[in-house]
């Protein structure tokens, strides 16, 4: 006979014992979870030509979306798409124009329909191609869930688009090619990029109208930039140079001890902007 006093606790007991059985059986009852249709049914960590498939989570898909500000603007080219769900995303959710390039034919398949169903084919083209075969130049914003070494390999191809271009890689970063921004969603991570102008070399500064007025020397190592300026004979390091994009900037100690700051837009060997000393802006262009 069970004590008056401790019935309830052990009736308790078993009645949290019963709903965690039946709860866990539940639980292990459920499908796993399926990521195709009536047609095709891939399976995760399928092997395909370099790559196996797995998905990038929908939560980082729209992480990196927005980390690498996609707008209707943006042309979104996502390398290696799988089901469709990242050139889904870009365009129902950002509103972007995207093209999705994945090599295994049924998958391109059902990324095709799956992008039908979302009511985006007006937006979204999926391409049965392969990524280092396939033209993604015209993108603006780079999206890639690979492998290290396929990173390693695309990355002059990446570095060679239109400065300003925006990359964002899910797990794998670009080796030396420092991200510049981490993306972080519970236990997993993504990289930024943004494409810099090749700088490096030798500039020739004018003012509005014509004069030279310094001579600029730049090195480059992906984003990273110093060198130095020759202004009226005199030769100064630059200070917290950076490119980012198609902007360069600097700022440099002018022979008259006086701090001056430039930004520029740079479009091949032709540089625009303005340099600044307290409130007076002068115009300056620069060719290399």
């Amino acid at each position: 006979m069970i004590p008056r006093s401790s019935a309830p606790r052990r009736a308790g007991a078993a009645a949290f014992v019963f709903a965690a059985f039946t709860a866990a059986t539940m639980a292990s009852a459920q499908p796993a979870p399926t990521y195709g249709d009536a047609l095709y049914q891939p399976k995760l960590r399928q092997p395909g030509k370099d790559v196996m498939w797995l998905p990038t989570p929908e939560a980082m898909v729209t992480r990196m979306l927005a980390a690498a500000r996609t707008s209707r603007d943006d042309l979104v080219y996502d390398l290696g798409a799988g089901e469709g769900r990242i050139p889904i995303a870009a365009a129902r959710e950002f509103g972007a124009s995207a093209v999705g390039i994945e090599y295994d034919q049924a998958l391109a398949a059902l990324a095709e329909r799956n992008v039908v169903r979302a009511g985006v084919a007006d937006r979204v083209r999926i391409i049965a191609g392969d990524v280092f075969k396939e033209d993604f130049t015209r993108a603006t914003v780079v999206t890639l869930y690979l492998l290290p070494e396929l990173n390693h390999q695309l990355r002059p191809q990446l570095l060679a688009m239109k400065p300003g271009t925006r990359v964002v890689s899910y797990m794998w970063d670009m080796g030396e090619w420092e991200p510049d921004e981490t993306i972080t969603q519970g236990g997993d991570q993504a990289f930024l990029w943004t494409v810099p102008a090749p700088v490096g070399g030798h500039w020739t500064v004018r003012d509005s109208k014509g004069a030279v007025v310094a001579t600029l020397t730049l090195a480059q190592q992906f984003q990273r930039v110093g060198g130095t300026m020759a202004m009226a004979g005199t030769v100064q390091p630059l200070l917290g140079a950076f490119v980012q994009g198609p902007t360069l900037g600097f700022t440099f100690i002018a022979a008259d001890g006086g701090v001056r700051s430039a930004r520029l837009r740079v479009d091949g060997t032709r540089a625009t902007g303005n340099m600044v000393f307290v409130e007076q802006v002068t115009p300056i262009t620069a060719t290399r």
